[in-house]
């Protein structure tokens, strides 16, 4: 019989994934199984290992993938399987997340656990709403009541008149009972002035706020169609909300933006994105992959000081090539003595993290702009030898406009682009319902392969749809495919091309 593996009951935070604990990434990173539930941000489950397990255990209103009692018993069996079990958790385990439920089942069952707590819905919803639940002048108290008891309980043991003493009422899951919940707290004589608030999906891209008085709240809630999930909070508390809402002013707040780039590549974008309030939809059209046949690329390193000029275009290139370098035992040794250029300010922070010096680093990723920059720092360009680094894909002109102006040139490919096969369930499903305000588009690849993905998954974009570009190529691909270019960047870089967005908005 194999050793008893550990389960940990992790918690996720409450919607932005940033939030979970730097413990609770190490867990992640660990696990051999996670068990999640359904208010879990899914982009925590990118830091598990690839041979990772995820289980989907969760339960919504009148959906429930599976019991408790059934969770329980997986988590217990997969633990007597010797495996490294994540019980991952919205929120807080022990804060209205039955961890403690979970956590007896498994003390009973001689299984070893340990509790990586998680910040709780009941005070970041609330801060992501510029509201504080505790505050010198205005609420020197707090309680955090659940609004739905377990509905096999003999009577309530929520005692209304006994919590509206309490200067700030924070109440998870009270959406479904706020009517009686409102009942209660007016009969225990709070005032029906008494500011309120709801705040729907909290600390997301899709966070909704309305706020009003225990007098209007539920009319308001009703009016504005907040639904589960959803957070409210009762007391003076709320009225700070005018002068402390920082999150829902960002500049995309409320925008959703479906992204194309390589799952590789969406991370770096998703943060920069989420930096300023939008909503990420991952759409991932193409992956970035080794080469299949490495020869004439080693061939290229090996007698990479015969060249003058070594050209990356990219950060995948810089990546890739050093990964092969690794690989073979060499390092930035080979280019010792060789000039290097790198197109954008990534490419060129990449090349530096691997300690390659970088004499010229064009800004835009043109053809023009990487032969004028080259023939600026060298007149005598046109007597040089360039090996040009590439993606398999990638059309010729640079090295034409190069060997035009005189330049002997080699390209060679250090990485592959392939493209997806499917579109992402979460993605087919946001275009389909209309859920995707901006498409952004940052190569002529990711293009043509939105463009065949949806044809092939019989998908029309949403009208109300717009359109961005990274810069002039591929504008004039998204062009010829149909579509309509709303901003293309004045960088052509991930940060230009939102900041041109924001601009100009």
């Amino acid at each position: 019989m194999s050793e008893v593996g550990t389960v940990y009951l992790v918690g996720a935070g409450p919607g932005d994934a940033g939030l979970i604990t730097v413990k609770g990434v190490e867990r992640l990173k660990q696990a051999d199984v996670v068990v999640y539930d359904r208010l879990v941000n899914e982009t925590l489950l990118k830091l598990v290992p690839h041979e990772c397990d995820r289980i989907y255990v969760g339960k919504g209103k009148g959906k429930h993938s599976l019991k408790q009692a059934e969770i329980n018993d997986l988590i217990v069996r997969l633990a007597r399987e010797g495996k490294t079990v994540v019980r991952l958790k919205g929120g807080d385990p022990f804060v209205f997340g039955r961890g403690g439920e979970e956590a007896l089942v498994l003390a009973e069952n001689g299984v070893p656990f340990e509790v990586v707590p998680g910040v709780t819905a009941g005070a970041a919803v609330p801060a992501y709403a510029g509201i504080p639940v505790t505050h010198r002048g205005l609420g020197s108290s707090v309680v955090f009541v659940t609004g739905h008891e377990d509905p096999t309980k003999e009577s309530a043991s929520v005692n209304w008149h006994e919590l509206a003493a309490v200067d700030t009422i924070v109440i998870y899951m009270g959406r479904g009972n706020l009517a009686a919940i409102v009942t209660g707290l007016l009969s225990a004589d709070r005032t029906a002035e008494t500011p309120v608030a709801a705040i729907q999906w909290g600390t997301t891209g899709s966070q909704k706020t309305v706020t009003g008085n225990l007098g209007n709240i539920v009319e308001r809630c009703t009016e504005n169609e907040i639904e589960a999930p959803a957070i409210i909070i009762v007391g003076d508390v709320v009225s700070l909300r005018d002068k402390l809402n920082w999150f829902e002013t960002k500049p995309l707040f409320g925008t959703r933006i479906m992204v194309t780039r390589a799952t590789e590549q969406a991370k770096e974008t998703r943060a920069e994105l989420e930096r300023y309030g939008a909503e990420v939809i991952e759409f991932p059209t193409i992956r970035i992959v080794p080469l299949e046949d490495y020869r004439a690329f080693d061939c290229e390193m090996d007698r990479l000081g015969s060249y003058d000029w070594v050209v990356f275009t990219s950060a995948n290139g810089v990546r890739h090539c050093f990964a092969r370098l690794e690989h073979r035992g060499l390092d930035t040794r080979v280019f010792g003595g060789v000039n290097v250029c790198a197109v954008g300010p990534a490419t060129t922070a990449d090349a530096k993290r691997y300690g390659l010096l970088v004499d010229s680093m064009p800004e835009r990723y043109l053809t023009e702009s990487i032969a004028d920059e080259l023939t600026r720092v060298d007149p005598d360009i046109t007597r040089r030898k360039v090996l040009l680094m590439r993606a398999d894909i990638a059309t010729d002109a640079l090295t034409q406009r190069l060997k035009k102006i005189g330049a002997d040139v080699t390209e060679i490919a250090v990485y592959r682009v392939v493209p997806e096969d499917d579109v992402p369930a979460a993605a087919a499903e946001a275009l389909r319902e209309g859920r995707a305000d901006i498409v952004l588009f940052t190569s002529s690849s990711t293009a043509r392969n939105f463009a065949r993905l949806i044809d092939q998954a019989g998908i029309t974009p949403p009208r109300t749809a717009k359109f961005a570009s990274i810069g002039p190529v591929t504008t004039r691909t998204a062009q010829e495919l149909g579509y309509t270019i709303a901003w293309e960047a004045k960088e052509y870089t991930i940060p230009g091309l939102i900041q041109t967005i924001i601009s100009t908005r």
